[in-house]
């Protein structure tokens, strides 16, 4: 494989893997398709095939289980996971930037659309957005949260430890307050709406968010008061572009959810409840000149009406 393809290729890649495994699949034609689509398509899909193969052979207790598991959500997920470590050399971006298994991993999980609220020994509340992980370390001189993946929203209670919130570019530290953090690739954005956060000596204040990278704040800015929105099973928007927005929304869907570039500058704004994606699939068709397009029920693409 000597011409790398895209994280995004590779995950479709592993997509149609998976389904086309199912006992009920029967949706060789729009595997045809998204095939010939793009010569992409098809070196991702042969190298998928191979490290599939591989798999077979890994002297591993982890993947002989999952391999062995019967069908379930849980065993789904897992081998998702397997698929993608070993799609991503092929990438170009290398197994750092998106290795899957810390997450699955991580003392604390949310799957795929769903959230989470959890209460710590301190009196803080946690809570994981989609696809999320986090690992919690309490003792008697410190207290530290370590986001693995995803995001989260830390309510941190007074308590005289200091509170240590950890991710892949460095570490905060928050004394109480709250706090949304959120990993991207290379680096986390901080939204600080009560207390203060503080890195390299640093701090960022009520009201501000920025980009966190190499121990130092970045782009620091006003605070978007609907960026934890999400807490409340929200996705509030303001002129957004509609290409952003469907990137965000396909962080709570299964499957590939994509936007055509023909409609992915249009501007969208609104509160939309994250419980019902395909609702609010239906609204954009009435609130814009789109056309949804489904492929399959996990590939779904938002284009330019036509007519």
């Amino acid at each position: 494989m000597n011409t790398p393809f895209s994280p995004q290729v590779a995950q479709q890649a592993v997509h149609w893997l998976l389904e086309s495994q199912d006992e009920s699949f029967d949706q060789q034609q729009a595997l045809e398709h998204w095939l010939h689509a793009d010569s992409e398509h098809q070196r991702a899909w042969a190298h998928i095939q191979q490290v599939n193969g591989r798999l077979r052979g890994v002297a591993s207790p982890v993947v002989h289980a999952t391999l062995q598991a019967p069908p379930s959500p849980a065993r789904r997920r897992a081998l998702k996971a397997l698929l993608l470590v070993g799609v991503a050399s092929a990438t170009g971006l290398g197994l750092q930037q998106h290795n899957p298994l810390p997450g699955l991993m991580a003392d604390y999980r949310s799957p795929v659309g769903q959230r989470r609220r959890l209460a710590l020994d301190d009196g803080s509340q946690l809570h994981l957005n989609t696809r999320s992980a986090a690992d919690v370390r309490f003792d008697g001189q410190q207290r530290l949260v370590r986001l693995k993946e995803g995001e989260l929203l830390l309510e941190a209670a007074n308590d005289p430890r200091p509170l240590r919130l950890q991710t892949a570019q460095g570490e905060l530290q928050v004394q109480s307050g709250r706090v949304n953090v959120r990993q991207f690739d290379g680096f986390s954005l901080v939204s600080v709406f009560s207390g203060s956060a503080q890195v390299a000596g640093r701090s960022l204040l009520a009201g501000h968010q920025a980009r966190f990278a190499t121990g130092s704040w970045q782009a620091i800015a006003p605070l978007d008061p609907n960026r934890a929105a999400w807490v409340d099973g929200m996705l509030v928007v303001a002129q957004m572009r509609l290409g952003d927005f469907i990137a965000e929304l396909s962080r709570y869907r299964l499957g590939q959810l994509g936007c055509s570039e023909q409609v992915a500058d249009l501007r969208i704004s609104g509160s939309y409840p994250l419980a019902d994606s395909e609702r609010i699939l239906a609204m954009l068709e009435v609130a814009l000149p789109v056309k949804v397009r489904r492929f399959t029920r996990y590939w779904v693409s938002v284009e330019a009406a036509t007519g």
